[in-house]
């Protein structure tokens, strides 16, 4: 291993690491508040937020226009950034106006006539969103997460004591919308101060068309991956109403809480990382065994403790979500997987494989809930996840890796034993969730048990992996 090799390598393992406690710690402050907020309002006003914030997350995807991904991987992003400074700002201005100015038709598009004033509101994120595109990727790509998690405490302070002192003042739906750009505001500018970036605005003819020719597919891939997050919502929000998508969010909501705090500490480190390494295809595979590991017993256990954790956590009234958060526990472990395989396709310049990948998904995501949401409801809508994540894109990513190189085998040998560990882990929570009445007690019982049986069957895996990976001295 060469010097620059292990000096990528210590970088990017030390970035993990501060990615991982930053999204523990925010995810679990998440929760709280989550908990707080679920309580505080009704299924119905958590569905006509969740319709504006899917406007939101899809027009911010779109105004990125792939950019960060490109100043992330650039050898030169120096004299890049100006460029991408500007395309930034135009873009995000322009969609913050589009849609401010058409938030009534798109909440009516979505279903949901009372989240035009929210959509509004949210719009502003998408102008300082892109104001800071720069120094967000500056961080990034050195590995400042240490950094990152300063921006997103402090995001999360200010957007936690903004919307809970709203809420209780009775701006109900509003309260949430204007805590979230009040954050945006501070943490876009926290984040000039903690990169060491100044402003730098201007257009670079010679190097608009390459960023836009890489970034384009990205963008539009990213489109189409949130598009994948967010379809079901539009589509449940016209089908069976904004009642019925808040019991369907607050599900989805519980079973991303592991699996995005896998996902981020991934995605933190695997563009910069794989995109400068010398052997990339070696650690991927070391990659998706860890986040398999992570990922699978999570998502199990939550399945079979759902019906427990909800009733604890959020109270009776969101019982009916329970079934869903089943379904979404197992789509959620496929998720993380899916997320390493796009960021090491990204880092290797092959973006179009993975956009047709997206388009697949989305046809067959958009077709399934289709024809099940009707007779199934929510509970049929979890299950289309599934389905279509284990049939359709699995297959379609582990093609598109053979087609770059990439051998399959090693991901399901080196995968093999954190599968049987975190099947027998959920075997022991079945019973807790099926005979104790209890719900804490189930969820105390079934929960630990699963984590100690995980514990003690994968510490000999977990130990050699680590042996494996650990940088040489």
């Amino acid at each position: 291993m060469t010097d620059t090799e292990r000096s990528l390598r210590v970088h990017a393992a030390r970035g993990a690491a501060w990615s991982a406690v930053s999204s523990i710690i925010l995810r679990l402050g998440s929760l709280i508040v989550g908990i707080v907020l679920a309580r505080l309002l009704t299924p119905e006003q958590f569905g006509v937020y969740a319709v504006a914030l899917t406007v939101q997350s899809i027009l911010m995807t779109v105004a990125d226009l792939g950019l960060s991904s490109d100043l992330i991987r650039s050898d030169e992003p120096e004299k890049i950034a100006p460029t991408i400074a500007t395309l930034g700002l135009v873009s995000g201005a322009t969609m913050t106006f589009i849609t401010a100015a058409t938030s009534t038709s798109l909440a009516q598009l979505m279903g949901s006539p009372e989240a035009a004033p929210a959509i509004s509101v949210l719009a502003f994120t998408l102008v300082l969103g892109s104001i800071s595109l720069v120094p967000y990727s500056m961080l990034m790509r050195r590995f400042q997460q240490r950094a990152m998690f300063l921006v997103g405490a402090v995001d999360f302070v200010i957007s936690t004591t903004v919307t809970l002192t709203l809420v209780f003042l009775g701006f109900g739906v509003m309260g949430l919308a204007i805590g979230r750009v009040t954050a945006q505001i501070v943490s876009s500018t926290l984040q000039f101060f903690l990169a060491g970036v100044r402003p730098r605005y201007g257009l670079d003819r010679t190097r608009l068309k390459p960023i836009l020719a890489f970034g384009l597919p990205i963008a539009t891939a990213n489109l189409l991956a949130w598009g994948l997050l967010n379809v079901d919502n539009v589509i449940l929000a016209r089908m069976v109403g904004v009642t019925a998508l808040g019991y369907y969010v607050l599900a989805f909501n519980v079973s991303s809480w592991p699996m995005n705090a896998l996902s981020q500490s991934v995605r933190a480190i695997s563009m910069p990382y794989f995109s400068r390494a010398e052997s990339p295809s070696s650690g991927l595979a070391t990659v998706v065994a860890i986040g398999w590991a992570g990922a699978l017993p999570a998502g199990g256990v939550l399945a079979v403790l759902s019906a427990p954790l909800i009733s604890v956590l959020y109270g009776d009234k969101w019982l009916a979500a329970a079934p869903v958060l089943a379904a979404l526990g197992v789509y959620g472990a496929l998720r993380v997987i899916f997320d390493i395989f796009t960021g090491f396709l990204y880092a290797r310049g092959r973006a179009q494989p993975v956009l047709w990948i997206q388009v697949l998904w989305l046809v067959a995501l958009v077709i399934g809930m289709i024809i099940v949401i009707g007779p199934f409801g929510i509970v049929g809508a979890g299950w289309v996840h599934v389905i279509v994540a284990a049939g359709v894109v699995l297959p379609a990513y582990l093609i598109v890796l053979r087609q770059s190189g990439i051998q399959v085998m090693p991901f399901v040998r080196r995968s093999i034993w954190p599968t049987a560990a975190a099947i027998a882990a959920v075997g022991v929570a079945i019973p807790c969730a099926a005979f104790i009445d209890e719900p804490l007690l189930a969820l105390l019982v079934g929960g630990f048990s699963a984590v100690g049986v995980y514990i003690a069957l994968v510490w000999p895996w977990a130990w050699r992996e680590w042996r494996r990976i650990r940088p040489e001295r």
